[in-house]
């Protein structure tokens, strides 16, 4: 197998920047640039120096020996001075090494996976929590990412395996019917399964919705006041305000964090009658827009306008409270936006609640399908006019489809898809 090189940090001027080296001639990498091979796990400060001997930094060393690594490779790390000049030298001098070749992208995190150190499930995590961009989406990658949902599907696969051994034991040995006391030790842990994936089905939604983010539309009449509130959410200019009616004509978007979830708050054209073209298409896309939304934020424009159209869910606000001497809003003075959003976070927080371990379509799809073959093995035992034969054949395809979520089988076709997501150097 290639050895393979990468800057493992962020591209660009930095403090520190850290080179990565995976593979059978990393620690060779390591002696020649370094003049030595530090002890594993052991910091160690050396002078880094091209073949002509001619030093290109100071840094730290760091080696780990197969079995003790990331990669489970040989694995050797240079924290140098996070210079371009300094990290393109190096990665240069590397490469020029026999042997050595550029990383592509997840490749080391690909060779974490063949080793056997991360299930696919945790490759999926690692993935997730570096795109993290809220605390729940920290949170909810991190559950992945730390093996809980691995293990998870380990002891729903232990339950199984341990239900269809008792199940063909007694297909092998016996004509009779399966005794009462053997029908119950195989129903418990086929219920307690089949239940425990029923519940992280139901919570796909949520989980979904954390990973991808809610959309939040702001509607109501022209002039409502719906750019300067969203301006006033974002905390910058981000749509232009103006007496003038009609002068949001297309979807404004800007992604918030909102209690920890991602939020896109979106600005939509005011509703009105009108006979200019352009402003036609804006409000009937963020009428199309708004009705997709998972929550919509309806602004009044004045205290008795009718809003008996929208949804329990929706809320419903007094825009320019400032001018009312009402309770409600205003974007201009920032009365009434803190309560706002917070009745925003209440209403998204609900949303999440009871979410899954799982996170991705990917997982789900197997789950909903495990399921079912569970659902099937369960009325055939419970009505017992069926070939115990077909039951384990359910149970059986079950485990098949828990074992593709953690990557034991038919992974090929979305491993491309998985580590092409990373960026190079993890």
């Amino acid at each position: 197998m290639d050895t393979i090189v990468a800057l493992a940090t962020a591209r660009g001027r930095a403090g520190v920047a850290v080179v990565r080296v995976s593979g059978p001639r990393a620690w060779d990498v390591c002696a020649q640039i370094a003049g030595g091979v530090p002890a594993p796990r052991r910091a160690s400060l050396q002078r880094l120096r091209d073949h002509q001997g001619e030093v290109l930094d100071e840094a730290l060393v760091l080696v780990f020996d197969a079995g003790g690594s990331f990669t489970g490779e040989r694995v050797v790390e240079f924290q140098t001075h996070g210079s371009p000049a300094i990290i393109s030298a190096l990665i240069r001098e590397i490469l020029a090494i026999e042997g050595v070749r550029a990383a592509e992208a997840g490749e080391f995190t690909r060779r974490a996976f063949e080793a056997g150190i991360l299930s696919l499930t945790e490759v999926e995590g690692l993935a997730d929590l570096l795109e993290a961009e809220t605390e729940a989406q920290r949170k909810l990658a991190q559950r992945v990412f730390d093996g809980t949902a691995a293990r998870l599907l380990e002891n729903w696969r232990e339950d199984l395996l341990q239900a269809v051994a008792m199940l063909e034991a007694s297909i092998d040995f016996s004509d009779e019917e399966i005794p009462d006391d053997l029908l119950g030790h195989i129903l418990a842990p086929l219920r307690n399964v089949q239940s425990a994936v029923a519940r992280e089905v139901a919570g796909s939604a949520a989980s979904e919705r954390i990973r991808e983010g809610f959309e939040v539309a702001i509607i109501g009449a022209v002039n409502a006041g719906k750019s300067t509130l969203l301006n006033a959410l974002a905390g910058r200019e981000a749509a232009i305000t103006s007496e003038r009616a009609g002068t949001t004509r297309d979807v404004i978007e800007v992604r918030m964090d909102i209690g920890g979830l991602p939020v896109t708050l979106i600005d939509t054209a005011g509703l009105r009658e009108t006979e200019d073209e352009v402003e036609m298409i804006g409000i009937s896309r963020g009428q199309q827009r708004a009705k997709a939304a998972d929550l919509r934020v309806y602004l009044k424009s004045r205290p008795d306008e009718d809003v008996s159209e929208l949804s329990a869910q929706d809320i419903v606000v007094l825009s320019k409270a400032d001018l009312w001497h009402l309770p409600g809003i205003s974007g201009k003075t920032g009365a009434g936006v803190g309560d706002l959003v917070s009745r925003i976070e209440h209403r998204l927080a609900e949303r999440v609640a009871g979410s899954s371990v799982f996170s991705r379509e990917r997982h789900f799809d197997r789950l909903r399908r495990a399921e079912s073959h569970l659902l099937g093995a369960l009325a055939a035992l419970e009505v017992g006019d069926t070939g115990w034969e077909i039951v384990s054949v359910d149970i059986r395809a079950a485990i098949t489809c828990l074992d593709g979520i953690i990557g034991r089988i038919e992974v090929e076709d979305v491993l491309g898809r998985i580590f092409s997501s990373f960026c190079i150097g993890k």
